[in-house]
């Protein structure tokens, strides 16, 4: 019966396809959106990935990584002092304006590393190598990311490369090494340097130390040690997941990106609902005849309810592959670009599934409410 059910489905080609335009159109909308909101979110948080620590000191009030609130630098010492610290060293972090040779101002994320360690220099070295962060302890060197070369240099299409200069606040600063990071969420692009030269770039404060990044003794972890960092220092001191988690809940509650697409994804399904409910609505009420004849012939509502839902997973199962696939050929496609973000889960994957498989169970209860109130007699009747 369940193959004769299949038959039933295959047998109208225009409901078929229609199911499946409409179950993939949906599944697309909802894993796209998805996808681009998730890369969203990652932007927000690139700051510690692309400065690696196991733990942020703040400002106490500080409530996500590319919040800015200065501290004192005695802050440095005072992290220095918790017995469970390994090490800590300061971190200057601020958007300065920077000058191409051909005069254009463009605004970038300025990153101060402590000479000594250089904790927190950029992970992916394209240009320069080692050298490179080396070099940083001399004055006036800077290693910039690769959306940085391309925005500063003094000719489209021929970035910075080694041995260029370009101004910080009518500094001069010359590249020595070329990196590669994670876009920041406000689409600044990297420059660093180390943390002396960078209070020279930066326009003059009372207080400049940005952050403290610092690392647990062996034998103890991150969050022991931030929460001893917390009761002897009054700062506020961030785990990488911590920070992480308080930096995307700040986001949801403080802009409206969460929101424009949770509508999105929300249309998606309801697109989904609405068409594919509808469709096989009238593919059911087209086939009232044959399933009256099988009802006639001693075919329960169990059975035939069972093939309703046969027929309605299977077109919501081939709807949701195929709209998983053009997402994945999306995501390809702008992959190179950058623009925009995109970053899937398996989350993402397991949530649409459950989500078409919702639609397709909505679908096949409208048309089991319809078969269930049939009479057998139909078949019979001219």
């Amino acid at each position: 019966m369940l193959r004769l059910a299949l038959k039933m489905l295959l047998g109208d080609r225009a409901k078929y396809i229609m199911l499946i335009g409409g179950l993939t159109f949906s599944s697309l909308l909802m894993t796209q959106q998805r996808a681009v909101f998730n890369g969203l979110v990652s932007w927000t948080t690139s700051h510690m990935r692309n400065m690696r620590a196991s733990i942020w000191v703040v400002e106490s009030r500080v409530e996500q990584v590319n919040e800015t609130k200065a501290l004192r630098d005695t802050d440095v010492n005072r992290v220095r002092s918790v017995s469970l610290v390994d090490y800590a060293v300061p971190l200057f972090q601020n958007v300065v304006k920077a000058r191409s040779s051909d005069g254009s101002d463009k605004q970038v994320q300025l990153i101060g590393l402590d000479a000594g360690t250089l904790k927190g220099r950029p992970t992916q070295m394209l240009s320069g190598g080692d050298e490179a962060l080396a070099r940083l302890r001399i004055a006036n060197n800077v290693i910039v990311d690769v959306v940085a070369a391309q925005r500063l240099s003094a000719v489209r299409g021929k970035p910075l490369k080694i041995g260029d200069t370009f101004e910080i606040n009518d500094r001069e600063a010359r590249v020595v090494g070329i990196c590669k990071t994670e876009p920041h969420f406000f689409g600044y692009p990297y420059v660093f340097t180390s943390y002396d030269q960078a209070l020279q770039y930066a326009p003059r404060q009372r207080k400049m130390l940005s952050m403290i990044l610092a690392e647990p003794k062996e034998g103890h972890t991150a969050y022991e040690v931030s929460r001893q960092i917390e009761q002897e220092t009054g700062l506020k001191a961030y785990t990488v997941p911590e920070f992480e988690k308080a930096t995307v809940n700040w986001v949801w509650k403080n802009t409206g990106i969460p929101v424009s697409f949770l509508t999105t994804i929300i249309l998606g399904f309801v697109v989904g609902v609405a068409v594919a409910g509808q469709t096989f609505y009238s593919f059911v009420l087209e086939n009232l005849k044959h399933l009256g004849a099988l009802k006639a012939m001693g075919a329960g509502n169990l059975l035939i309810s069972a093939m309703l839902f046969v027929q309605a997973f299977t077109v919501g199962l081939i709807g949701y592959g195929i709209g998983i696939g053009i997402t994945a050929v999306f995501g390809f496609l702008v992959r190179p670009i950058g623009q925009p973000p995109f970053l899937i889960t398996l989350q993402d994957l397991t949530g649409t599934l459950f989500s078409i498989l919702i639609i397709c169970f909505l679908a096949a209860v409208f048309g089991i409410l319809k078969v269930a109130r049939l009479e057998p007699a139909v078949v019979f009747r001219g």
